[in-house]
């Protein structure tokens, strides 16, 4: 699945595999890395910097509950990436205080995977954050083809997405539509 969507064009991967054991973890890291750099893509570890450094990845996802972005920072070195995953303009502020490179804002629309975090923020939150915060923005959440069109009106860099890509019957043909729309 994975492959299939990397070969339609996904050029960025998050591992995130909370329920495994960290020799379990490091193999699929392994195994995903080598994939990511076949198809030339960034492959980020979910809070795992040590995974994230010992399989070479472009860097780390980390949660607003993660360890704090100048401890990963002084661990990863400055040429690494960190993206922090936010739900609120006061997380995404502090992201950026913190020295992040990019944060993921949501969930902008509803989606069983994010339900966690409660009622979805809609694009009114993505518009200020977009507004108040000078690193990219990534919407997430609910994210598919019919509303990337209004995540764009906002101003988002870019979106985070899973189950438009994974749950398609094309994983390939998914991605090749969702990067089409977003390069116009």
């Amino acid at each position: 699945m994975l492959e299939r969507a990397l070969d339609g064009g996904v050029r960025a991967v998050q591992l995130r595999e909370k329920d495994l054991s960290g020799k379990e973890l490091f193999g699929l890291a392994e195994r995903v890395s080598h994939l990511c750099r076949r198809y030339q893509a960034q492959l980020f570890i979910n809070d795992r910097v040590d995974v994230a450094l010992a399989v070479d990845a472009a860097g780390v996802h980390l949660g607003e509950s993660s360890m704090p972005v100048p401890f990963a920072r002084s661990l990863l070195g400055a040429q690494r990436i960190i993206g922090v995953s936010t739900h609120s303009l006061e997380g995404a502020c502090k992201a950026q205080r913190e020295g992040a490179d990019f944060i993921v804002f949501g969930p902008v629309f509803f989606t069983p995977s994010k339900a966690d975090y409660g009622a979805p923020q809609g694009l009114t939150a993505l518009r200020k954050i977009v507004a108040k915060i000078s690193l990219a923005v990534y919407a997430i959440g609910g994210i598919k083809l019919e509303n990337l069109p209004e995540i764009q009106k906002v101003g988002s860099r870019g979106v985070a997405l899973i189950s438009a890509i994974m749950s398609a019957d094309e994983p390939s043909q998914a991605a090749k539509q969702l990067l089409a729309l977003l390069t116009r």
